[in-house]
């Protein structure tokens, strides 16, 4: 009896340290801190897969697109709010889904400061797929300035949002400057 209990516990003890309920951990390229969003940098990492490998390269390139696009949105927004609401701004909405669509324009647009900061493809030869893994960056500073440079062409801006969108940029700018400096 007791040396089937002792069977039984080291027999749960092997199955539990071999495997988890997860599967098996994997380790893929452009994880960590240096491809992660700072103070300083948006960045952003994608993933491709496709028989073809340039098909699969430009799926891991919109993938990481959409990632900065979608950090850039989150940003934005949350300044956006904070600012709007501190200011309690009766035109709050207006300003937010300008800033929106100023958000959209500007990652349909070829960003100049956008950097590729790696690049690896892998072929696997059993299953005939390329796997493309991407990752870029852009400082933030640059990416505000582009902004405003975007919001300036922008017609359905008027006056008094541009100058709550240029407020709100010029700070962000001006964040984004300092921690520049400390670095």
């Amino acid at each position: 009896m007791k040396t089937n209990l002792i069977s039984f516990i080291i027999m749960l003890v092997l199955t539990s340290c071999g495997s988890s309920p997860f599967g098996q951990k994997v380790k893929e390229p452009f994880r960590g801190n240096a491809y992660e969003s700072n103070n300083r940098f948006f960045r952003g990492t994608g993933k491709g897969e496709s028989s073809q490998d340039n098909i699969a390269r430009g799926k891991a390139d919109l993938d990481a697109k959409a990632q900065l696009a979608g950090q850039v949105n989150t940003t934005m927004k949350q300044v956006a709010d904070q600012y709007l609401g501190q200011t309690e701004n009766e035109r709050a909405a207006d300003v937010a889904d300008k800033f929106q669509s100023l958000v959209r324009q500007t990652m349909n647009t070829d960003i100049a400061d956008l950097r590729k900061i790696g690049e690896q493809k892998y072929f696997n030869k059993k299953e005939n797929k390329y796997t493309v893994f991407m990752a870029y960056e852009i400082k933030k500073n640059a990416m505000f300035r582009f902004m405003k440079k975007q919001a300036r062409v922008d017609k359905t801006i008027d006056e008094r949002q541009m100058q709550v969108i240029d407020k709100i940029l010029d700070e962000q700018i001006k964040k984004a400057e300092e921690e520049d400096n400390e670095n």
